[in-house]
């Protein structure tokens, strides 16, 4: 489902934010991305998302090759991908309905289909009282949960998450990833990026890590539990 194959991405300062990584992510696999900050876990998320490109090397998702996609094919690849970020990123001038909604009114859906996507989205998060509230008047834990609702309404086969508890306590935290187990048993394929060692001990996965670009460790299920 993602496949990194010798990728390097250097900006024009000259850091090399990866080097020459190289991975692969089964379709229905969830992994955990860590490694010290600036180790380059936001980088690779960003080229997975096509928010960016890598300089060198290939970055496959769902059999395409990123760096032969044309711009007018990059909307398209971002409704395959959710994107769920540490800010949220929510827009506080609209209610929860139309933040989740965002995605859909930009791919051209329709009204209906918008409110019956939008709805189960919610309700998957468990949202769906609060879908004409502001942002302003949620809680840190329930605007991650908004930010997770418009990442996964364009039903997309991947799901990218940069720090998604990084601001929340450790109750909150472990809600957000039971969400993302949630989302993992219907085949969705996940790729998260936590500095938070313990949680990712907890949940028994897969883990690759980072450090100054370069990928260290490729360690299997359960590793740190051993």
């Amino acid at each position: 489902m993602i496949r990194y194959e010798q990728v390097t991405k250097r900006y024009p300062s000259g850091y090399e934010g990866l080097k020459d990584v190289s991975f692969h992510i089964e379709p229905g696999e969830m992994v955990f991305l860590t490694g010290p900050s600036g180790a380059g876990k936001s980088t690779l998320l960003k080229l997975t998302g096509l928010l960016e490109r890598c300089t060198r090397g290939q970055v496959i998702v769902d059999n395409r090759n990123l760096a032969q996609m044309r711009p007018s094919e990059i909307p398209y690849h971002r409704r395959k991908v959710g994107m769920i970020f540490q800010d949220h990123r929510l827009l506080h001038d609209r209610p929860v309905f139309d933040n989740v909604a965002l995605p859909l009114v930009v791919a051209g859906v329709g009204r209906e289909e918008i409110g019956r996507r939008v709805r189960a989205a919610l309700d998957q998060v468990g949202l769906l009282k609060k879908e004409r509230s502001m942002p302003i008047t949620l809680s840190g834990g329930e605007q991650q949960r908004v930010g997770i609702a418009r990442a996964v309404v364009t039903r997309p086969p991947v799901l990218l998450a940069d720090e998604p508890t990084g601001n929340l306590d450790p109750r909150l935290s472990a809600e957000i990833m039971k969400l993302f187990e949630r989302f993992n048993q219907v085949g969705v394929t996940l790729l998260i990026a936590s500095h938070d060692v313990s949680l990712i001990r907890r949940m028994g996965k897969r883990i690759l890590v980072l450090d100054q670009g370069a990928l260290t460790h490729d360690l299997p299920p359960g590793a740190l539990n051993r």
